[in-house]
């Protein structure tokens, strides 16, 4: 088969039906993992756990999703991507309605926490690896429409789950979550297929063309421009990880209604769907580091603008400005990795980013909760998320692709 030959297959019509299957896993996972931020002071006032004991289930789940991630992504690298995202859309809805038949906070923390994050980790890391397998033109488009995709939960998961626990209790509420994620995603999986360069008999002729053929594994994440990306995505999702789980509550201590509040949730999902389309396009038209570092600094002083504002209209312009902007650079760092390491190791290489982007969104919900429990405000968490949002910015600046040079340095090492 002829490269050309080879081409038309990675071109295959087939790619945007994995797309469409990544965006709507990824959509029910993130949303039944965000449904929490809406069931927060339901499950607080019911059982007389504390803001910050609730709020901590998030913080294990977005460890757990940390550590998930690069497990799962080095599994998808050896088996496919189908297997993992099948077991882990069975083990997420299994583990939603445990949760739901939690006893005891401790119960509910390793329950929600460990359990539905390490589930929601099988589904992003092994998907926007497989997505980015499958394209060689509009790759940065094609990422951005899954991560639009998981953008959707905003607008569907979050206003459904408000609803649901306005006419039920909320362990009815995450129950009726558990079988939604039941029923969409275990179909969906079946739709996802390895990229056709790992399918075919002619992958090794294929992989000749792949960037840093002749890198290992080892030395791929020993190499500075994986230690870059993680250091990026970390200090990236440290910077807008509390707004997004703490803006809800911090809206209703602002006098909001919890219905309206919830509202500002969607509009800055809406927005995010916006920026990813516009950060995909912008990032095939100008590159994805340039757009990424410019769209890093713009989100530092995004996530400052909630500390300026208490009505719903200003929360509603400052949630807009922010989801359009941290929604547009994250799909991102998944095309950085597919521009520098081999697709042979994307799930691995994109697993590592995932757990570092996890780690730094596992910051904000424990912290948001306890700068609210010690000062009975949340304004210095957007203090502090705007200075982190420079830090990202600038770490971001240092990246430099590896050298044109490389591969050959690396065979005669």
């Amino acid at each position: 088969m002829s490269q050309a030959a080879a081409g038309k297959t990675y071109e295959s019509p087939y790619r945007w039906v994995i797309v469409a299957a990544g965006g709507l896993l990824g959509c029910v996972a993130i949303g039944a993992m965000f449904s929490l931020p809406v069931l927060l002071r339901p499950i607080a006032e019911d059982t007389g756990w504390s803001t910050t004991g609730v709020s901590s289930a998030m913080t294990i789940g977005f460890l757990a999703l940390a550590f998930g991630s690069i497990a799962w992504g080095a599994l998808s690298d050896r088996y496919g991507p189908r297997v993992v995202v099948l077991a882990g859309s069975a083990l997420l809805a299994a583990s939603m309605a445990l949760a739901s038949r939690a006893t005891s906070l401790l119960e509910f923390q390793l329950v929600f926490g460990v359990v539905v994050g390490a589930a929601t980790a099988a589904i992003f890391a092994p998907m926007m690896a497989c997505v980015t397998g499958w394209f060689e033109t509009r790759r940065s488009l094609a990422v951005s429409l899954v991560s639009a995709g998981m953008g959707m939960a905003p607008m569907t998961m979050a206003p459904l789950a408000a609803w649901l626990v306005s006419e039920y209790d909320w362990r009815t509420t995450m129950l009726i979550i558990a079988a939604i994620a039941a029923v969409i995603m275990i179909p969906a999986a079946f739709l996802v297929r390895s990229p056709p360069a790992l399918q075919s008999a002619n992958a090794e002729a294929s992989a000749n063309a792949e960037p840093q053929t002749e890198i290992s594994v080892e030395r791929a994440i020993k190499s500075p421009q994986f230690v870059i990306l993680l250091l990026t995505n970390f200090f990236c999702c440290a910077t807008h990880s509390g707004p997004i789980f703490h803006t809800v509550s911090y809206a209703v201590t602002c006098g909001i209604p919890l219905i309206a509040a919830v509202s500002i949730y969607s509009v800055e999902g809406l927005a995010g769907m916006g920026g990813r389309i516009a950060f995909g396009l912008l990032g095939d038209r100008f590159g994805a580091k340039h757009v990424l570092v410019s769209g890093l600094f713009l989100q530092a002083f995004a996530v400052l603008g909630f500390f300026f504002v208490t009505q719903l209209s200003g929360f509603y312009a400052v949630a807009m400005l922010t989801g359009f902007i941290y929604a547009g650079v994250m799909p991102l760092y998944a095309v950085i990795a597919r521009e520098n390491f081999p697709l042979k190791m994307m799930g691995t290489v994109i697993g590592g980013t995932a757990m570092a982007g996890s780690l730094g969104m596992a910051a904000g919900p424990l912290v948001g909760g306890l700068i609210y429990d010690r000062f009975d405000t949340y304004s210095w968490l957007y203090v502090g998320s705007w200075g982190i949002g420079l830090g990202a910015f600038l770490i971001a600046m240092t990246f430099k692709p590896f050298p044109k040079a490389h591969t050959a340095v690396a065979a005669a090492a």
